[in-house]
């Protein structure tokens, strides 16, 4: 872990600059608006360790596939998430001496985050070869209000000389990704202009043809007066810039005001594209930077009023779920369906792809019941909108015409992930789809979702489940093999359990929703039966005899559900006898000696018995829990958050906190010592997750009941969230004696503490003991 990040409960601070961290540094200090988003990179030139990132949201390049072995049903390409122009850059020459913090020395280096109010700030005394030291603040956001826009004020001020001091800001679309396949660059040039203090530039991805207009604007101010100046504008390839050189005095705070916007082809007519960034520039420009950061701050305001969570007598979990939540809604705000969650967000380019089955595993729950339910509803229309590609994906490998194979990874519904064992494998990610249809109805109660679109999709997976499990004669059941499930530390195994037991569950939930749509909307069901040559009778009979027969493994003596069939004759140990300094495990042992180990990258089994709780006794899920966990490594930033929630509902309240800060501070204290790629965004939902179905034991029953079982871990005084329910929106606190439930709808609601019903009228609040209802 490296811990050089202060502690504070609205802030990510960095005192003092610690180069060797700095790509970390800058994924921690991210920035986004949903629409575009980037790194928390250096305005100024920096020579030193630096990842650049600036994204457009839904823009992306399909990367020629590379791999050594070819094998049929491989993705013909890898979709990358494009480093996109750098908008943010200001080059300062001081009399011929480049700023540049890798070559100067530097002190009152502060880096900020600031959580509540939505900005990055940066204050430092740099002092030149030359002897010359200059003060820089520099403050920028990425516009929630105006949110194709961003704006930076960087303010510098002379401390022992006069001098001219020459300001090149610029945009530069020459520009790499690091993790191209073949050292490809992804963007061609369309066209540029400069004028007096502004500059643009459209460019087109290669292949995919997305038009990326770029734009900025400089305004200068001396002493917080906006002042006249005379620019000299540059064109380079892919590169446009204003140079302007000003009398600098000592003492004398001068700033550079730059606007910028990133117009995509994804909402503008190409051949328009230039005219909409100068209408766009023109129209942020004249709000004026204080206006746009009062804006913000509201914005940012109303998001916190919906979705903080309070935590009193601890500020490091106090910082970790800010820090989550905040990351979360700069990512993803609902608003296009035609957008999602990726991995990464707008906080580095590893992964590519903008879907993986994260999305419905752990961010629905969290849009579900922070956003309005549209949002939640558009994260399952955006699955829908993709079903044909998915039942291209299937026919691809071999499957019949109906069956629907959702990718791993995708941009588009194609799968794109080139990985075999996970290409062909790594299946169970079409039943998180379908569970996230099952979870999103319950808390909705939206059953006509699954009239429009829901069984259309369940029948397509259940299709695929129906053929790609196979009749056993040795064991007389249905078998699943050649899989590799949620713990990617094991591929091509036999009957994996969670992969077993989730396809079964989704035939069984299929069979269900039929008779449910049948029953709700007969036309519409007949409809759909016409149109997907659904053989009701025939599908039906066919799912429930593979539900009724299916495999799955289990070990009598220690009574656990058996990860996969062979999994016993590892040699199991936990991993606590892991030498020192040997881990993280990918990163010190090779892939062979990983494959061949009992050590679990994440949750596994346990994923089964957290989406299904309410199957399974309490003795059940920890003798499973006892067995499990300690051979986890935890080396996925999906894990941790899962083992949080067993933990509480096992009553190991000291575990579950100790998985909770894993996985709240994982980025801030870079655990797995992978930061410096771009924080984990998708697995910042398990952290939301952690604290309301973990220690707020928030559960809602098949029939739609709503109920808390909360506490506050150790050394708490208190934790506080707020959910929307069906129309209902209310605030949860919990002390270390009582629970409060306060109601801010007009309609009262019932729900359940521990157990016991507890209604709470509108606008009111009601307060019970938690030894009264423990």
């Amino acid at each position: 872990m490296k811990q050089y990040i202060a502690s504070d409960p609205w802030n990510i601070v960095e005192e003092g600059f610690h180069r060797e961290h700095n790509e970390i540094t800058e994924s921690l200090m991210s920035l986004g608006n949903g629409r575009m988003g980037g790194r928390g990179n250096f305005e100024e030139k920096f020579s030193g360790k630096t990842l650049p990132g600036n994204y457009v949201a839904g823009v992306y390049y399909p990367d020629k596939t590379r791999v050594g072995w070819w094998k049929n049903g491989y993705p013909e390409y890898f979709a990358k998430v494009l480093n996109a122009t750098n908008w943010i850059g200001i080059d300062i020459d001081v009399e011929y001496e480049t700023l540049d913090l890798n070559q100067c020395e530097v002190r009152d280096f502060r880096r900020v985050l600031n959580m509540q109010e939505g900005y990055l700030e940066r204050s430092f005394v740099a002092k030149l070869k030359s002897g010359k030291e200059l003060k820089v603040v520099s403050k920028r956001f990425c516009s929630i209000v105006d949110d194709e826009a961003g704006v930076i004020r960087y303010a510098l001020t002379p401390l022992n000389f006069d001098a001219k001091i020459t300001i090149t800001p610029y945009l530069d679309g020459a520009i790499r990704n690091k993790d191209a396949n073949y050292d490809e660059t992804f963007w061609d040039e369309v066209r540029k202009e400069t004028g007096y203090g502004e500059a643009y530039i459209e460019l087109r991805t290669r292949k995919t043809g997305f038009h990326v207009a770029t734009g900025m604007c400089v305004e200068i101010e001396q002493d917080g007066v906006k002042i006249d100046y005379q620019s000299q504008p540059i064109k380079y390839e892919k590169y446009v810039a204003n140079r302007m050189t000003l009398d600098c005095q000592q003492g004398q705070e001068t700033a550079i005001v730059k606007y910028a916007v990133n117009l995509s082809s994804l909402n503008y007519d190409s051949d328009e594209i230039i005219k909409s960034a100068h209408l766009y520039i023109q129209r942020v420009s004249r709000k004026g930077f204080e206006k746009m950061l009062f804006e913000q701050k509201q914005a940012w305001a109303d998001k916190w009023k919906m979705n903080d969570i309070l935590i009193e007598g601890d500020d490091a979990a106090q910082q970790g779920i800010r820090f989550n939540i905040f990351q979360l809604n700069q990512t993803y705000t609902g608003e296009d369906e035609r957008l999602n969650i990726g991995p990464k967000g707008f906080t580095g380019e590893k992964y590519g792809g903008s879907t993986y089955w994260d999305t419905e595993a752990y961010c629905l729950p969290f849009y579900l019941a922070t956003a309005d339910q549209k949002v939640a509803r558009n994260l399952l229309v955006y699955r829908y909108k993709q079903l044909q590609k998915a039942i291209e994906n299937a026919q691809k490998l071999g499957f019949k015409a109906g069956a629907a194979l959702y990718p791993m990874v995708t941009m588009n519904g194609e799968e794109c992930h080139n990985e075999w064992e996970i290409t062909f494998e790594e299946i169970h990610r079409n039943g998180a789809i379908a569970y996230a249809i099952y979870d999103y109805v319950r808390y909705t109660g939206d059953e006509q979702y699954l009239a429009e679109y829901g069984l259309e999709v369940l029948i397509a997976i259940s299709r695929f489940w129906s053929q790609r499990v196979n009749w056993s004669e040795a064991k007389k059941q249905y078998v699943m093999l050649g899989v590799t499930g949620p713990n990617e530390y094991e591929n091509n195994v036999n009957n994996n359990w969670y992969t077993n037991y989730i396809a079964a569950w989704t035939l069984r939930y299929t069979i269900e929703t039929v008779s449910k749509v049948k029953s709700l909307d007969p036309d519409k069901y007949a409809d759909l039966c016409e149109r997907i040559h659904f053989r009701e009778e025939k599908e039906v009979v066919n799912a429930q005899h593979i539900v009724d027969n299916m495999h799955f493994p289990y070990d009598e003596e220690r009574q656990v559900f058996l990860q996969q069939s062979d999994f016993l004759d590892k040699d199991l140990m936990p991993v606590s006898d892991i030498p020192k300094g040997q881990r993280p495990l990918n990163q010190n042992w090779s892939w062979d000696r990983i494959l061949r180990s009992c050590f679990i990258k994440q949750a596994d089994v346990l994923q089964g018995l957290y989406f299904f709780e309410d199957e399974f006794d309490i003795d059940t899920l920890k003798r499973n829990f006892d067995f499990y966990e300690p051979m986890t490594v935890h080396e996925s930033s999906l894990s941790p958050c899962v083992h949080s929630i067993q933990a509480s509902v096992l009553g190991m309240k000291e575990k579950a906190y100790e998985m909770y800060l894993r996985t709240a501070r994982l980025d801030l204290d870079d655990y797995n010592n992978d930061t410096e790629d771009g924080c984990h965004i998708t697995s910042m939902a398990g952290t939301w997750l952690a604290v309301v179905k973990g220690f707020g034991g928030m559960r809602v029953s098949k029939a739609g009941e709503l109920s808390f079982s909360p506490y506050c871990p150790e050394g708490w005084q208190s934790l506080a969230f707020k959910i929307r329910f069906r129309g209902a929106l209310i605030q949860v606190t919990t002390t270390q004696q009582n629970v409060t439930v306060e109601n801010f709808s007009q309609q009262p609601i019932t729900l359940y503490i521990h157990g016991k019903s507890l209604t709470v009228n509108g606008g009111e609040h009601e307060t019970v003991k938690i030894e009264s209802v423990s």
